[in-house]
């Protein structure tokens, strides 16, 4: 009985188990179909079923069905029993017209209750404009008949295959992102695959910023009167760096092309299959240029090349605190535009605190919209006076590209009022200086190693007696000529070391020079975080010691402006450009070692330049 019962119960649960499955009623269909070309519509279920009830299908022609099928399986893995039940309807259909449809729902009875599917969203495509008659049809098969005895790529026509290059725009402003596509079309081409032989553009006069490919799909796309198969090879982002017209060049695709070739034939699978031979196809995407406006005049004050729309968040941690104690500030920069070339903002912290770098953590994703996300930015000071103080408003300003101006945002103006915190004294109560002191101790004698000098003469000897008086006297005036040479160099290093402008000036190239030395380590090694980092460093710093600007408040507009004042070229300032926005933008996109070395060369040779020009 036991082992009966036992039976039974594994039959009902395993009943319970198919009865409590989730009924699935599913439709599917090709989201693109042509005009006049039948497709296959399909509603499955995963349980038994009867009365499919379809609905009107007004925009296409039935051409047959519904078909009705089953499939069942059944698996034991580790004495775990799974089974899959499929009930499929098939129905053959025809668009009447182009244009976008939706199917409706259809309904099924499982166990005696409607079950509904999901509708189908179906885009139809027109039919070619120029439909072959069938003379022409006589001929392009002659055309491919001789085609297949070549195997020649050549013969296959540029109507059939070919890339486009695509750009989302054609007129942008400085730092306004566009994407640039590459696209694969083919038609009555069989294209086996692409290979690695790809020549793509410098994009000279641009940022770039790769977007993510994956795996290439293939679609249906009606171009030119004519339907074909596309295919995607290629898209990046592009930020213009200057205004003009900029042209792009063509770009080189390799293809790998299935060909039908027309030999004697050894048996009948020979006239049957026929036999294939496989070519390759080298495909040119035409160039495009790409007019870019400047960005318009009366820049705000705070302006440093923020193009897109963005919003700024900020907070602090705290109003009320000790001396000591930690003041965090965060300002949360999202929108979408050219993120990763956005500058930190800057901080006017009042005197009596002690500011630390900002901490900057971006969390950005790219679009064909362009790079979007968020950049926060935690400010932290230290409070080491007790008083109340005021934190001026941080404002961030950038151009709108939707708006076409310039926009400014502000944080609020925090107030911060500072205690005097435990183990710190002051001679002012609350409001004075905090010090520190140490305790003072009484001075004890360490040692008697101290001796008078003995001025009397040895016994039984006489005194020594310096007759030269010349001697004498330049003992006493030699030292003395030292001294006061020695004071006026002294004197003239430190009025010259108390400028510090002028010390950074002088040193300006020496410091460059040993960044410079410090990238060549880090290309000899490869390290490409560690090249950037010191090649950006070389030439913004040199720059900002050579023009007595602070690095916070340094871009490329007043670099060139003052450096155009200076009577520097245009063309060594557009090198100036070239070398920050490439060292900027560099450990955001991906580089080449040869693409280091000209970014080494191009920098050593501009800081040389600048050099002889004296500025």
């Amino acid at each position: 009985m036991k082992h009966k019962l036992l039976i039974v119960l594994t039959f009902v649960g395993i009943a319970l188990n198919v009865f409590a499955d989730e009924v699935v009623f599913k439709a599917q269909a090709p989201s693109q179909v042509i005009v006049g070309r039948p497709f296959q519509l399909t509603y499955s279920v995963n349980q038994r079923s009867r009365d499919l009830r379809a609905p009107e299908f007004t925009d296409f022609d039935v051409l047959a069905g519904p078909y009705t099928s089953t499939s069942s399986s059944t698996s034991f893995v580790n004495g775990h029993r799974t089974s899959s039940f499929t009930q499929t309807y098939t129905y053959t259909l025809m668009a009447q017209k182009a244009g976008t449809f939706t199917i409706s729902p259809a309904v099924v009875k499982v166990d005696g209750e409607n079950v509904q599917s999901n509708g189908v969203r179906i885009t139809v495509l027109p039919e070619d404009e120029q439909p072959q008659q069938q003379g022409s049809q006589s001929s392009a098969a002659g055309n491919q008949s001789q085609q297949s005895q070549s195997g020649s790529p050549g013969s296959v026509s540029s109507e059939n295959l070919f890339v486009r290059t695509i750009a989302s725009k054609t007129r942008v402003h400085e730092q306004e992102c566009l994407m640039i596509s590459y696209k694969l079309y083919f038609a009555n081409v069989d294209v086996a695959q692409l290979t690695n032989n790809t020549k793509l553009p410098e994009f000279t006069g641009f940022l770039k910023q790769d977007l993510e490919q994956g795996e290439i799909q293939t679609n249906l796309e009606h171009y030119n009167g004519r339907n074909y198969q596309t295919a995607v090879l290629y898209r990046t982002i592009l930020y213009p760096q200057h205004s003009g017209d900029i042209t792009i060049d063509p770009a080189k695709f390799e293809a790998v092309l299935r060909v039908q070739t027309q030999q004697r034939s050894r048996s009948i699978f020979d006239d049957f299959f026929g036999t294939y031979t496989n070519v390759t196809k080298m495909l040119t995407a035409p160039g495009v240029t790409i007019h870019v406006d400047a960005l318009p005049s009366g820049k705000p004050a705070g302006f440093s090349g923020g193009v897109g729309r963005f919003s700024l968040t900020p907070s602090i941690s705290q109003t009320e605190v000790q001396t000591n104690d930690a003041v965090t500030i965060k300002l949360d920069i999202t929108g979408t535009g050219n993120m990763k070339l956005l500058k930190t903002p800057a901080i006017d912290w009042p005197e009596g605190f002690e500011p630390y770098d900002p901490k900057v953590t971006n969390n950005f994703n790219t679009t064909a919209n362009g790079v979007s996300g968020t950049k926060s930015i935690e400010y932290l000071a230290i409070p080491r006076n007790a008083g109340e103080y005021t934190i001026p408003a941080v404002a961030f300003s950038y151009f709108d590209i939707d708006e076409k101006i310039y926009k400014t945002l502000h944080t609020p103006e925090y107030t911060i009022h500072v205690k005097r915190g435990a183990g710190s004294s002051s001679d002012k109560g609350d409001e004075g200086a905090v010090v520190s002191y140490t305790q003072k101790e009484d001075i004890k004698q360490l040692g008697t190693d101290i001796r008078y000098i003995d001025t009397k003469a040895p016994s039984g000897k006489t005194a020594y007696k310096i007759q030269n008086t010349d001697f004498i006297w330049a003992f006493y005036v030699v030292p003395l000529l030292i001294a006061l040479i020695l004071l006026v160099v002294l004197r003239k290093q430190i009025k010259e070391n108390a400028d510090a402008s002028r010390v950074r000036y002088k040193r300006a190239n020496k410091v460059a020079q040993k960044r410079l030395k410090a990238a060549s380590v880090a290309l000899k090694a490869n390290n490409k975080d560690a090249f950037y980092a010191a090649i950006e460093q070389a030439a913004w710093t040199y720059l900002s010691d050579r023009l007595s600007i602070p690095t916070a408040d340094l871009n490329k507009e007043n670099i060139a402006s003052i450096l155009r004042q200076k009577g520097v070229s245009d063309t060594l300032i557009a090198d100036v450009k070239n070398v920050l926005s490439t060292a900027e933008f560099a450990r955001y996109a991906p580089s080449t070692d040869h693409a280091m070395d000209d970014l080494y060369r191009d920098t050593a040779n501009l800081i040389n330049n600048l050099e002889n020009q004296k500025i």
